[in-house]
């Protein structure tokens, strides 16, 4: 159920470019997080408590608004293979940084995980001319480690007992979304008129988008380990890729269908060597930080 949600997330290149307005990447991520985050937050009627203001902010700003910021810089600055093969770097920070923080123990084979998966993404959307831009590679790098940090740190402080999944999911998406919301308005302002089309693009980035791909990520995040979660994000550029082979005409390559499989063997190694037999029964009887402390 996981892998759902970064397989819509890589749709939305697609519904971006042939749905939504033109050149308008920041209204496009704050009407993606904050509608979504408060039509949660207003059926949950649920408020963070004591260090969850904090805490919903900093993981709002990391999962949701920094991330799709440098994303969408590195969208415009950079080839999307050479944006996505840097993105692919996320898993190995992630393994760094639930060491620090989570005491997760690095092996060899999660490290044979992530280069693996690397190489996949490589030979999936990599070409020849691509070009680099320092700016580009930099906002890619920023948004791989918002992405990691946003995972470990979600895994480290749990979602707090007495609020629902969605509850939570609202908070981070209406922080992250009123992170956003400024810069557009500073940015790019706002559209003259909206058609049927963009209509259309943007109730799909949020109900689907957010609503249900923020809450199915979130849920992953509490059953799985913080590395087999950011190794599902593999999800995102094997489905762009088909979708633009069947939908923009692209190409697709044998070499593309070599890298798709080596990304799914790296998944499912990843996934096999971090779930040990008995991992859910040990931590299922640990009661969660409640929402008070």
């Amino acid at each position: 159920m996981t892998a759902f949600a970064p397989a819509v997330w890589g749709s939305t290149y697609l519904v971006t470019t042939e749905l939504l307005p033109a050149n308008r990447p920041l209204l496009a991520a704050a009407v993606r997080a904050l509608p979504a985050g408060l039509i949660l937050v207003g059926i949950g009627r649920v408020l963070p408590k004591g260090v969850w203001w904090w805490r919903a902010f900093v993981l709002g700003t990391l999962n949701i608004g920094a991330f799709f910021y440098f994303l969408f810089v590195a969208a415009y600055r950079l080839p999307g293979g050479v944006a996505a093969l840097i993105m692919s770097f996320q898993p190995m920070m992630v393994l760094i940084l639930a060491a620090l923080l989570l005491g997760d123990r690095i092996r060899f084979v999660h490290v044979v995980a992530c280069v693996v998966g690397a190489a996949g993404v490589a030979l999936l959307v990599i070409r020849p001319t691509a070009a680099l831009d320092l700016v580009g590679v930099a906002a890619a790098l920023a948004g791989a480690a918002c992405m990691a940090a946003g995972i470990v740190f979600t895994k480290r402080w749990k979602r707090p007992a007495g609020v629902s999944l969605l509850q939570f999911t609202g908070w981070q998406l209406t922080t992250g979304g009123l992170v956003l919301l400024p810069v557009t308005l500073l940015a790019e302002g706002l559209p003259g008129e909206l058609n049927g089309p963009n209509i259309a693009g943007f109730v799909y980035l949020v109900v689907l988008g957010s609503l249900v791909g923020y809450s199915v990520w979130f849920r992953g995040i509490e059953r799985l380990s913080a590395l087999a979660v950011s190794f599902l994000a593999f999800a995102s550029p094997i489905v762009a890729t088909v979708l633009g082979y069947f939908f923009l005409d692209q190409v697709l390559t044998g070499v593309q269908a070599i890298g798709a499989l080596i990304i799914i063997g790296a998944v499912v190694f990843a996934n096999l060597s971090t779930a040990p037999p008995g991992e859910r029964e040990k931590t299922a009887g640990k009661p969660r930080e409640t929402a008070y402390q």
